[in-house]
């Protein structure tokens, strides 16, 4: 595999003083100041013909006496951005054809991989040239907007003879080259670097390792983190004791089925403690499930609690109302209450004979004939109580608690310009330390009369839906899981 660099900081990847054409020796070895490709597997892999690098800087391809390669962004913001036309003929040199441009490239294009770009070969006599391949290969930008690297995604790339990695730098680039050229945005992670250079790479080490021979022992590249959809289990060498914490006996015992299974678990438990969204998708046995569930797992459905309002909600013509209860939104929404772990859920009306209808309710289920008959209804109905205010909610949940709780609306409609939005995952995260309250509208929403008693709104499930009419019941259980669902 070759894998051609494009960066403005090429030094980066050789850690020689620029204008020492990235200190990269003509044939294999490591520089002086070696970088992060002339050591270790890397440098054995270039020595084995299973890799070469190209690093290019579009500051080479600049025209102007400055060799200018970035500007201000049109619209105003802080910042600069890296100028199309450097970028544009640095990839045009590495064999990229413009969508919209399709002359052939002139000479001084051809030649700009020899003049710009200092080759780092695979081994002695195989160095890279300026000759082009017909086929220049993937060409990836490392964005914080791209699509995330995962170990999938490092198996499709390790698949390519030939990956062009563009780093950015400044805003980013102009987004015409993203028009122009077939770009592939890749993310390595939800954060901001500096530049591109340190997550490309991330992916050239992910991707690399992956390639025949790069790892010696092909087995090592199959069982380690994300290698099965798991995170990988605890390592252990000698000596068998250490400040008193000794090694697993299992891991001594020399019997590798049991060795095995010891591992299959340990790798579980640590994905459900650190990454429980990674079980999601991988491939689970029975008897890893039956593990998983053995396991002790934080419960955060045990600081949630949800109010099913009918008073003040909306009619069809916006007035706020009261409305009376109905007999499946108080059993449905229970028994989804009972199945995510939540602390509470109360019913709200102002109403004295639809407050009676509720008791009534409750009683035949957790009192009544129908605790005999479904005990699994009484004890999703145990947690339903009877108020007549929100105000009455948020008092008794901080009698229980000691705490006042954050309250979330929810709602069908675009989110209220007067508060916040708040995502399910900060949802999530707020239950870490405080109660939280979410209230589910009747009748046609929420009140704006209950705007001053809300710290925000939940996102609406289908925002962006021309029909969006989920029963109240439906749309508990599709947020309730969002929230608390068991790889969330």
């Amino acid at each position: 595999m070759h894998i051609a660099v494009v960066s403005l900081f090429p030094e980066f990847f050789s850690a020689a003083p620029r204008g020492a054409e990235g200190g990269v020796p003509a044939h294999g070895g490591s520089p002086a100041g070696s970088g992060p490709l002339h050591c270790g597997l890397m440098q054995r892999a270039r020595e084995a013909g299973i890799l070469s690098f190209s690093l290019h800087n579009p500051r080479d391809a600049a025209k102007d006496k400055h060799h200018t390669v970035d500007d201000r962004p049109y619209g105003g913001s802080p910042g600069m951005v890296m100028l199309a036309e450097p970028l544009a003929d640095t990839l045009q040199g590495l064999g990229f054809t413009p969508r919209r441009s399709r002359t052939e490239r002139s000479p001084a294009l051809a030649g700009a991989d020899a003049q710009g770009g200092s080759v780092v070969p695979a081994a002695p006599d195989k160095s890279a040239t300026g000759t082009q391949e017909a086929d220049p290969g993937r060409l990836l930008f490392l964005s914080p907007k791209g699509r995330p690297l995962t170990q999938a995604l490092a198996r499709e790339l390790a698949l390519s003879p030939r990956l062009t990695l563009i780093c950015g730098r400044y805003e980013g680039m102009d987004a015409r080259i993203e028009e122009l050229f077939p770009v592939e945005t890749v993310s390595v992670g939800d954060f901001v670097l500096n530049g591109g250079e340190a997550a490309a790479l991330c992916l050239i080490e992910a991707v690399a390792r992956l390639l025949p021979g790069f790892m010696g022992h092909e087995e090592s590249g199959d069982d380690e983190s994300f290698s099965h959809g798991l995170l990988e289990y605890p390592h252990y060498t000698r000596p068998e004791e250490f400040h008193g914490i000794s090694v697993p006996q299992v891991l001594r015992s020399g019997d590798h089925g049991r060795i095995a299974a010891w591992r299959r678990r340990a790798s579980l438990a640590v994905t459900l403690a650190n990454r429980p969204e990674l079980l999601q998708d991988a491939a689970l046995t029975g008897e890893d499930q039956d593990f998983l569930r053995g396991l002790p797992y934080e419960r955060r459905g045990r600081n949630l609690y949800c109010a099913l309002v009918h008073y003040p909600v909306l009619d069809k013509q916006k007035n706020s109302v009261a409305v009376s209860l109905t007999n499946l939104d108080i059993h449905d929404i229970a028994r989804s209450s009972c199945t995510y772990g939540l602390a509470g859920y109360y019913v709200v009306t102002p109403l004295q004979d639809q407050l009676r209808l509720l008791s009534d309710i409750l009683k035949h289920w957790t009192q009544g004939a129908g605790k005999a008959g479904n005990p699994d209804r009484d004890e999703a109905l145990g947690l339903v109580r009877g108020q007549e205010r929100v105000e009455d909610v948020l008092q008794d949940i901080a009698t229980r608690t000691g705490q006042k709780p954050l309250v979330i609306g929810t709602t069908a409609r675009a989110a209220s310009d007067s508060l916040p939005a708040f995502g399910f995952s900060r949802i999530r995260e707020a239950l870490r330390s405080r109660p939280v309250l979410l209230l589910f509208g009747t009748g046609h929403g929420l009140s704006p009369l209950l705007d001053s008693l809300c710290h925000g709104y939940a996102p609406a499930l289908r925002r962006y839906s021309g029909y969006n009419h989920l029963s109240v019941r439906s749309a508990a259980a599709i947020i309730l899981d969002r929230i608390l669902g068991d790889w969330s």
